[in-house]
């Protein structure tokens, strides 16, 4: 079965509807829906947010994550332990009521993946250069770390200039960091200096200097002194938009 197929399943069952009743609704027939949950027919992105907006997917937040997201990053068969231990608790009915209703509200806040998965999932914040959220990824969590770091402590910063774009780093581009407080030698680090947020690569000279390294148009180096630059974070990965 596949990941995206196992996903309309699980929520179909969650919501309560045969796979006739969503068939219908979406229009095709009961075996290609079948087909889809079994992983063996093709399905266009048209055709899967459709048929996951049938079984409860609210589209509103599709700014905050993606179907493609979801599908390319869980893998439902880690979930399932939790999914029946959450069936198996039970409720006092007030609780049932509260959790209807948070559900209805909410969307996909209130879906299978962000109530079952958030061990699996975080969503992860892109932050400006004011350290603002702009938007937010989902980053896989592993044994309860990102990068070997806090889930809550980790985020994206987007890049607001060419400065590191002889480290590969380009405006617009997303870097992920986690957290950092002295330097890191070799490493790109998120900093602050001379009241200004940067990104630069380190090179620590010695136990008081570092030099602050930057590639725009041409190599820059500035030397500087370690207790004049806030150390915010270290950068471990970059991605860009095409």
């Amino acid at each position: 079965m596949s990941r995206l197929g196992d996903l309309i399943r699980t929520e179909r069952i969650r919501q309560k509807l045969t796979p006739k009743q969503v068939a219908r609704k979406c229009g095709v027939s009961e075996s290609y829906l079948m087909a889809v949950e079994a992983g063996t027919r093709i399905i266009g992105d048209d055709q899967a947010r459709r048929i996951l907006k049938t079984i409860g997917l609210k589209q509103q937040n599709e700014a905050e994550f993606t179907l493609d997201d979801i599908a390319a990053t869980v893998d439902l068969a880690q979930v399932r332990p939790a999914l029946a231990a959450k069936a198996a608790a039970p409720k006092p009915k007030e609780a049932e009521k509260v959790a209807s209703t948070e559900e209805k509200d909410e969307g996909v806040a209130g879906s299978i993946w962000l109530d079952a998965l958030q061990s699996v999932l975080k969503r992860v914040p892109v932050m400006n250069a004011v350290m603002k959220p702009v938007r937010y990824k989902l980053v896989p969590v592993e044994n309860g770390r990102i990068e070997g770091a806090n889930p809550d402590k980790v985020f994206f910063f987007l890049a607001p200039d060419d400065s590191m774009r002889g480290f590969r780093i380009h405006r617009g581009d997303t870097v992920l960091t986690v957290p950092a407080q002295s330097p890191v030698d070799g490493a790109v680090m998120l900093i602050n200096y001379g009241e200004h947020r940067y990104l630069r690569k380190i090179r620590v000279l010695n136990d008081r200097q570092v030099l602050l390294q930057s590639y725009d148009r041409e190599y820059e180096q500035e030397t500087a002194d370690i207790a004049d630059v806030g150390f915010l974070a270290r950068c471990v990965q970059v991605t860009f938009e095409l």
